[in-house]
């Protein structure tokens, strides 16, 4: 009889374990299939044209330049003429926005003679897409007939010459995430959108920044221009004084959560590419010195240079010549 209270009972430990384990397997098995299907497939070819021919079938404008606003420059967006409207959430399968700030708006219309689109909010890593769907409407801009895109941000100021309020031309950058296994093209590659192996010499136009600086001398801002390197990192938080010290070291100017990816993806698909980014801050180097930077210290100074970051952007977008 004690045998037999034995045997049930172990029969029921082996059975209660055995669904544990199908059931812990189950959810290993669900997750790992989810962050192999977002980390490492990207979009497909497919599915960027059919967002693609969604927008077209809805607008009138065919634009040539894409403008990604960053702090400061949403209100770019109230000076389009002919305006078209379009919310992230609106167009089925992309990337909706979650940032304060970060509107989710697609604005197409004219600029300065131009046919343009902007994105009035911008996706990041850290709001828990993976890398490569931040830069879903960057391919999508492409399949629109981008050819050249303006990328702005809000950064932190690395370099000790720099001051709140510069604007800094980004000449080089260094992708961070891209550095630790997590570039934006990894996975992957459909020689549609670009080559696998892509060389990211010169991914900002040297003719665009050659244009931007004389636009800085035409508009008197010249005592504001700074040109650099931007440094890309994951976020959400703010840097530390020991990493700060360590993107100095690395030749790092600024600092932000954004743009790399972007610029990276629209270089892969043969776009003109152009950056600039406020600064908003500056990094701590010094235990001595610490501040505690905030994301509203960020907006209240894009919001205070709005207008400078508007007139150079309108300028720049008068100068240029689209193919």
């Amino acid at each position: 009889m004690e045998a037999e209270k034995m045997s049930d009972t172990s029969f029921s430990v082996a059975k209660f374990l055995s669904s544990k384990k199908s059931m812990l397997q189950s959810l290993f098995d669900k997750f790992t299939s989810k962050g192999e299907q977002e980390n490492s497939v990207g979009p497909s070819f497919e599915e960027v044209s059919s967002i693609a021919q969604n927008i077209l079938g809805r607008v009138k404008h065919r634009p040539k330049i894409g403008i990604v606003c960053g702090s400061g420059l949403g209100g770019l967006a109230d000076d389009v003429q002919d305006a078209e409207i379009l919310p992230y959430s609106e167009i089925p399968t992309f990337p909706v926005s979650t940032v304060p700030g970060h509107m989710g708006k697609l604005v197409f219309g004219i600029l300065e003679g131009k046919t343009v689109v902007l994105m009035r909010g911008r996706l990041h890593c850290y709001e828990g897409y993976p890398m490569w769907k931040t830069t879903i409407p960057i391919r999508v801009m492409k399949a629109l007939g981008v050819t050249t895109i303006f990328l702005t941000n809000a950064a932190g100021g690395i370099n000790p010459d720099f001051n709140v309020g510069d604007m800094m031309i980004i000449r080089d950058h260094i992708d961070l995430p891209g550095l630790t296994g997590e570039c934006v093209l990894r996975g992957a590659n459909d020689e549609r959108f670009g080559p696998r192996f892509l060389a990211t010499v010169d991914t900002y136009d040297p003719e665009l920044r050659a244009t931007c600086k004389k636009v800085f001398q035409d508009l008197g801002l010249s005592q504001l221009m700074r040109e650099g390197t931007y440094v890309m990192i994951g976020g959400p938080t703010f840097e530390t004084v020991a990493e700060s010290r360590l993107l100095k070291a690395f030749g790092g100017d600024s600092v932000g959560m954004s743009t790399v990816a972007e610029a990276i993806v629209a270089r892969h698909m043969g776009m003109r590419v152009f950056g600039l980014s406020l600064i908003t801050d500056m990094c701590c180097l010094s235990y001595d010195t610490a501040n505690h930077t905030t994301h509203e210290e960020v907006l209240a100074i894009g919001q205070k240079r709005a207008e400078d970051l508007k007139a150079i952007v309108m300028r720049l977008l008068k100068d240029t010549t689209v193919e």
